[in-house]
C-alpha cells in the first residue's frame, strides 16, 4: 500500500491538468464536482497509505523514503524526487487532504454562478498538489517546490477577484512578504548544504550532532524567517488578514487548515536541528508568544466577520509556535490538526453567513441569524467553543497541551499565553453573539439603504420575506456538519491525562524522540493548569455575553489603534514604504536617466560623432583613393625596411 504514495499528489495535480483542459466545458457544476472528486481520491489514497504505515511495527520501519528519479545531478550535488512517507508526513496528509475535500465540496455551491467557476477550481486543485508536495517531500528542496507552489496558488486565489483594487492588492501584498520568508529558506538551505552536502532530510538529522552551534543556531532563524513569512508571524503577519479579499473557501483552505501551517510543519520537521539551537528555540516561544497574544487583542476590535477569524489564525498559530519552541511538538502538531477542524469550520460558517446575508460582512450588520440560519448556528458554536477553549471540545485540549508545556519550561511565556486564551474567549464569544443574538440590525440597515416602496410597482404579497437571510446549500451545510462534529470530538486525538488509553496522536513521538520534551509534571498539576484553562474559556465568555448581549456599541472597547492593526501597515509604510518610494524616484530621476541612460546616450553620441568624421574621407574622388592608396603603401614598405635593417 505504500507504493503508491505518489497518488497523494498525483490525483489532485491530474485533476488541475483535466480542470485546464476541459472546465470550461464541463462548467458550473462539473467543474467544481470534478475538482472535488480529485482530492477526494487523494484523501483516500493518503488512508490506504496511512493504514500501510499503521500496520508496519513502531520505529524505523514507519519511515519509508519512496525515491522516483533523478531529478538534478550536477558534480556532487544530487537531488532525488522523492517523497518521505513517515508519521509527521501522513498526520498533515490526512488533516490536509481531509479537509481540503470538505472546503472543495462547500466550494461547489459557495461559488455557483462565478463568472470564472471552472478557474476557481483549477487554483484549487493546484494548491491541495503542492501542499501535498510540502508535506511529502523527503527533502528540503522538494519541499521548497511545494512550499513555493502554494505561495504562488496563494497569490492566485486571494487575487481571485482581481478587477476588485482591494483584491489585486492583497494578492500582491500576500506575494511580497512570502518572498522575504522565501528568501530565509533559500539561505538555510545553501548553508545546509555547505556544512553537510547534503539537502536530503535524513541526511541532514545525520550531521546534525557535527555542526557548531552558530551553523546550527543560523539555520534555524532562517529557517523560522521562511516560517514567519508563510505562518504571519511577527513582523510578516500583516498579509494575511488582507488575504479575506479572496472568496471564503480561500480563506478557509490556505488560511486556516493548510498554507499557514507550512511553517510549523517545516519546523517540527526540522526537530533535530532545533533540539541543538536553545538560543533560536528561544526566540521562536518568545515570538509565538508575542503574536499570540497581538493577534488576539486585534480581533477584539474587527468588525469585519472574517477578519476576526483571520485575526484568531494569527493568534492561534502563534500558540503553534510557541509550542515549537519549548520542544512541545506533538502538542504543536495537535493544535494545528484541531485549528485545521474548529478554525475552517468557523471560516467555511462566516461565508455561509456571508451568502445568506448576500455578501454583507459587518458584524454590526448583522444579529438574530440563528432565528433564519439554526445549523449554521450550530455549527458554528460548535467552533465557537473550541476555539474558546471550553471543556470538552478540541481546543481545550489542544490549547492546553501547548500551555501546560509553556508552563514547565518557560513561565513568563505561559503567562502571556493564559492571558490571550482569555482574549480568545473573548473575541470568539463577540463574534457569535454579534452575528446570532440580539437584535435583527441587518433588517434596520436595509431599510436605511432601501426606502419602503411598499406601494411601487412590482411588489407582491410574498416579497416581504425575499431578502431574508437563508441556509447555505447542502453542498455547503455537509461540511460545516462533519467539521462541527470534528472540531468538538476532535480532542479524542491527543487526551494527555488519560494514560491507560492510546493516544493516536502517540504516533509521532518516535519522529520526535529524544528531541521531545517531556515536562513530567504530577496530575495534580495538570489538573490546576487543567482548571485555569476553563476559568479563563468561561471568564472570557461570561464577560462578552455581558458586555454584548445587549448593545453592537462599544467604541471604548474598540480602540482606533486595534482596528488599525497597531498601525502595524501604518509603521511600515512610513520606515519602509515611502523612503522606498522616494528611493526608487531617485534612481528613476538621477541614476537611471542621468547615470545610466547618460552612458548609454553618451557612447550613441561619440559613436555618430565619430562616425561624421570618419564619413569626411569618402570625397568619391578616385584620384584622393589612389593617393592614399600609395601614401600608405609607401609607410607599410618603410616600417618594413626598418624592421629588417640590421
Amino acid at each position: 500500500m505504500l507504493h503508491a504514495a505518489y497518488l497523494m499528489v498525483l490525483l489532485p495535480a491530474a485533476g488541475f491538468v483535466l480542470l485546464l483542459a476541459f472546465g470550461r466545458r464541463l462548467g458550473d457544476p462539473w467543474a467544481g464536482w470534478l475538482g472535488t472528486a480529485a482530492v477526494a481520491g487523494s484523501f483516500v489514497a493518503t488512508c490506504i497509505t496511512y493504514a500501510g504505515l499503521l500496520g508496519r511495527p513502531a520505529g524505523p520501519s514507519r519511515e519509508v523514503t519512496q525515491t522516483y528519479f533523478t531529478w538534478i545531478a550536477a558534480g556532487s550535488f544530487h537531488v532525488k524526487a522523492g517523497l518521505l512517507v513517515d508519521p509527521l508526513s501522513m498526520t498533515m496528509a490526512l488533516f490536509v487532504s481531509g479537509v481540503s475535500m470538505l472546503i472543495h465540496l462547500y466550494s461547489i455551491g459557495y461559488m455557483k454562478r462565478d463568472g470564472d467557476y471552472p478557474k476557481f477550481f483549477v487554483y484549487m486543485n493546484l494548491f491541495v498538489a503542492s501542499m501535498m508536495l510540502l508535506v511529502l517531500g523527503s527533502s528540503l528542496i522538494v519541499t521548497f517546490v511545494g512550499w513555493e507552489g502554494v505561495g504562488l496558488c496563494s497569490y492566485f486565489l486571494i487575487a481571485y477577484w482581481f478587477e476588485r483594487p482591494a483584491a489585486a492588492s492583497a494578492g500582491k501584498k500576500a506575494f511580497v512578504y512570502n518572498r522575504i520568508g522565501d528568501a530565509g529558506f533559500l539561505l538555510a538551505m545553501f548553508l545546509l548544504f555547505d556544512k553537510t552536502g547534503t539537502l536530503g532530510y535524513r541526511g541532514i538529522f545525520a550531521h546534525a550532532h557535527g555542526l557548531s552551534t552558530g551553523v546550527t543556531t543560523a539555520a534555524v532563524l532562517l529557517l523560522f524567517l521562511a516560517a514567519t513569512g508563510k505562518s504571519a508571524q511577527i513582523p510578516l503577519f500583516p498579509w494575511l488578514p488582507d488575504a479575506m479579499e479572496g472568496p471564503t473557501p480561500v480563506s478557509a483552505l490556505i488560511h486556516a487548515a493548510t498554507m499557514v501551517t507550512s511553517g510549523v510543519y517545516l519546523l517540527c520537521r526540522m526537530s533535530p536541528l532545533l533540539a541543538h539551537a536553545h538560543d533560536a528555540a528561544l526566540v521562536i516561544a518568545a515570538v509565538g508568544a508575542a503574536t499570540a497574544f497581538v493577534g488576539a487583542t486585534i480581533a477584539c476590535a474587527q468588525n469585519d466577520i472574517k477578519k476576526v477569524v483571520a485575526f484568531s489564525t494569527v493568534s492561534q498559530l502563534g500558540y503553534m509556535f510557541l509550542a515549537v519552541g519549548t520542544g512541545a511538538y506533538e502538542a504543536a502538531i495537535f493544535l494545528m490538526v484541531a485549528h485545521a477542524f474548529y478554525k475552517g469550520l468557523l471560516f467555511l460558517g462566516s461565508g455561509s453567513v456571508i451568502h445568506g446575508l448576500h455578501d454583507e460582512q459587518d458584524l454590526k450588520r448583522m444579529g438574530g441569524l440563528a432565528r433564519y440560519m439554526p445549523l449554521t448556528a450550530l455549527t458554528f458554536a460548535s467552533g465557537w467553543f473550541a476555539l474558546a477553549g471550553v471543556p470538552p471540545l478540541s481546543g481545550f485540549w489542544a490549547k492546553g497541551d501547548v500551555l501546560d508545556n509553556a508552563f514547565a519550561k518557560f513561565p513568563a511565556l505561559w503567562v502571556v499565553g493564559a492571558v490571550t486564551a482569555a482574549l480568545t474567549a473573548y473575541y470568539s464569544s463577540r463574534l457569535f453573539i454579534l452575528a446570532f443574538t440580539g437584535d435583527e440590525r441587518w433588517r434596520r440597515f436595509r431599510a436605511q439603504l432601501a426606502p419602503d416602496h411598499a406601494g411601487s410597482a412590482g411588489a407582491g404579497a410574498g416579497d416581504s420575506h425575499a431578502g431574508e437571510p437563508h441556509e447555505a446549500p447542502f453542498t455547503m451545510a455537509v461540511p460545516l456538519v462533519l467539521l462541527g462534529i470534528a472540531a468538538f470530538a476532535g480532542g479524542m486525538l491527543s487526551l494527555p491525562w488519560h494514560t491507560g488509553i492510546t493516544r493516536p496522536l502517540a504516533w509521532l513521538g518516535p519522529v520526535f524522540g529524544a528531541n521531545l520534551y517531556a515536562p513530567h509534571q504530577s496530575v495534580g498539576l495538570r489538573w490546576a493548569l487543567g482548571v485555569v484553562d476553563s476559568v479563563l474559556a468561561f471568564g472570557g465568555i461570561g464577560a462578552a455575553w455581558a458586555i454584548w448581549r445587549t448593545t453592537s456599541e462599544r467604541p471604548r472597547l474598540e480602540p482606533v489603534f486595534l482596528r488599525r492593526v497597531w498601525f502595524v501597515n501604518e509603521l511600515y509604510d512610513a520606515v519602509i514604504g515611502r523612503p522606498g518610494e522616494r528611493v526608487a524616484a531617485f534612481a528613476s530621476a538621477v541614476v537611471d536617466r542621468k547615470a545610466i541612460d547618460g552612458v548609454v546616450e553618451g557612447l550613441g553620441r561619440a559613436t555618430r560623432l565619430l562616425g561624421s568624421s570618419a564619413r569626411r574621407v569618402q570625397t568619391g574622388y578616385l584620384r584622393q583613393y589612389a593617393l592614399g592608396l600609395a601614401i600608405g603603401l609607401v609607410a607599410l614598405l618603410a616600417f618594413m625596411l626598418t624592421r629588417a635593417w640590421p
